[in-house]
């Protein structure tokens, strides 16, 4: 048959070609239309080896290039004029060639499977081709016997078009309950995958080998569905192939990012063409690597304020211009640009709000419409710390707060001590008719050590302390006459101090201003709260 081409192949390559050409080819390959005359082809050891079983298919499935119909040539051979014999094609109809660019006949098997570095007499039959039309009978010398160079490539032409060796068409003729049982193990991955995604859950457990009797959070969970569904049963863990049962932590990670990405789509699907806000903030991770979150805040098409966490990105440096850069990729990466930011809030480091060199200030010089608003919550918080560090006397009450949580608290047996003696008061209390009882009322306490991010901490460290008072100065006399000696004179000291006027008078007047900054605290961070209910609550 007469094969064509619809566009022009690359010249024949020779040993003279240089790389960039070869490299060229590969990228512009198009399988549908690779040239039909042998005399046109690349050399099969030019193409990328990952292509090569492709196009060996492809040629083969086309079938050797015999244009029966075409007017041969003829050439003086031995002082008569002679040419190719069309019958040949008949003889040879698997493999002999006709290249009528160059009046030449050529082996298809030889040309798609001869070893590169194989010296021998068949290169007149692939990059040379056989013009010797007086000797016909080299085409069987060419055949050879049984074990010959070109027998040995027939039987791997003949083993690449085998169904069951061909991986493509045995995927194509996979049967419907193979694909079923596929589905069914997906999906139970992806229901266990999700599940641990939305509570936070760690994937794999220290040992997740055969004999373990817990083998982490992720298979536990698919165990857990198997025992409840005969039909996933079937086919997950043990009962899965070898090869695919979809639990390795790569297919895990595979899954995961393919849940980001979807959950993405869909916020940037929300969001629409509206403009958008952006909040972040940098830490460490316990293996101490810079994250960079981002959250972003829009208005929705009911009018309602969104905000949505948008990504964790690993960062080099928290240098201004690494976060922008950081900011910026994430966001053109789901086609959003820095000209649709109306908004920008971030903590307090000098990193990010810098009047000159900050991350507000460079992202305001490239949109001026991006204002910077500061968590008014934070904004609180941080007023709250300037003031008490100013004054010595609140400061000092603090630190003795922390010490009675750390003394008190050291042990299992003193916590135990105080929940013995608080509920001894507690319930003679009740019985002497001094607090009433009643859903809610006179639940279990114990002692909050304040932390030093969150404020609002220390307004309960407060309250909790002035409720068990009493108590934790039992506890502290017991720690003072039994104790080792240096934790009796830190008892001591503590129980000294607080029985003096100032601490007791500091921890009220705290407890009383925290408590309306506490309310304060607790409106800023509402989602549906203005600036002008946030003002009346300032009053005081």
């Amino acid at each position: 048959m007469n094969q064509k081409t619809t566009q022009p192949p690359p010249e024949h390559s020779t040993a003279e070609s240089n790389q960039p050409q070869v490299k060229q080819r590969r990228l512009d390959l198009d399988v549908e239309n690779l040239p039909g005359d042998p005399g046109l082809r690349s050399r099969m050891i030019d193409y990328n080896p990952n292509d090569q079983d492709r196009i060996r298919r492809a040629y083969l499935q086309k079938g050797p290039c015999q244009p029966a119909d075409h007017k041969f040539p003829q050439t003086i051979i031995s002082g008569r004029l002679r040419r190719f014999n069309p019958s040949w094609f008949a003889t040879y109809r698997s493999w002999l060639e006709y290249s009528v660019e160059k009046d030449a006949a050529y082996c298809l098997y030889c040309y798609l499977f001869k070893p590169p570095n194989e010296e021998g007499g068949r290169d007149s039959f692939t990059t040379e081709g056989f013009r010797n039309w007086k000797r016909s009978d080299k085409f069987e010398i060419h055949v050879g016997g049984p074990n010959s160079a070109h027998n040995k490539v027939r039987e791997k032409a003949e083993n690449l078009l085998k169904q069951k060796q061909n991986i493509e068409t045995s995927l194509s003729r996979q049967s419907d309950h193979i694909r079923r049982q596929y589905r069914t193990r997906l999906d139970a991955s992806l229901q266990a995958i999700r599940y641990l995604l939305k509570q936070g859950l760690a994937f794999r457990g220290h040992d997740e080998s055969y004999e373990a009797r817990n083998k982490g959070n992720f298979h536990e969970l698919l165990r857990l569905l198997s025992h409840n569904s005969d039909e996933i049963r079937s086919v997950v863990l043990e009962n899965a192939p070898e090869n695919h049962k979809l639990t390795s932590p790569d297919i895990q990670k595979d899954i995961v990012r393919a849940c980001a990405l979807e959950i993405s789509d869909a916020i940037i699907k929300e969001l629409g063409d509206s403009n958008f806000a952006i909040l972040v903030d940098e830490s460490r991770d316990v293996s101490n690597k810079e994250q960079m979150a981002i959250v972003l805040r829009y208005v929705d098409p009911t009018g309602r304020v969104i905000e949505r966490f948008f990504g964790i990105i690993h960062v080099t440096d928290t240098n201004v211009v690494t976060l922008k850069s950081a900011i910026e990729a994430t966001l053109a990466s789901h086609s959003l640009s820095l000209s649709r930011l109306c908004g920008q809030g971030y903590d307090e480091a000098s990193n990010m709000r810098g009047q000159f060199n900050g991350l507000k200030t460079l992202i305001l010089n490239q949109n001026e419409s991006a204002f910077y608003i500061h968590c008014f919550a934070h904004q609180l918080q941080l007023a709250l710390v300037a003031v008490t560090k100013h004054h010595s006397q609140i400061e000092l009450m603090f630190n003795i707060v922390s010490n009675i949580s750390n003394v008190v608290g050291a042990s299992a047996k003193r916590r135990d001590i105080l929940r013995e003696k608080h509920a001894t008061k507690i319930v003679e209390a009740l019985e002497s008719g001094e607090v009433k009882s009643g859903k809610g009322l006179n639940q279990e306490l114990a002692l909050k050590r304040p932390g030093e991010t969150r404020w609002s901490s220390h307004y309960y460290s407060l309250m909790n302390l002035i409720y068990m008072y009493s108590s934790v100065l039992e506890v502290l006399e017991i720690i003072e006459t039994s104790a080792a000696a240096e934790k009796r004179a830190e008892a001591l000291s503590i129980i000294v101090l607080m029985r003096t006027f100032e601490f007791v008078f500091c921890v009220h007047l705290m407890k009383d201003i925290l408590g309306l900054t506490y309310e304060l605290s607790q409106a800023l961070q509402k989602k549906d709260q203005d600036i002008v209910n946030s003002i009346e609550l300032v009053q005081i």
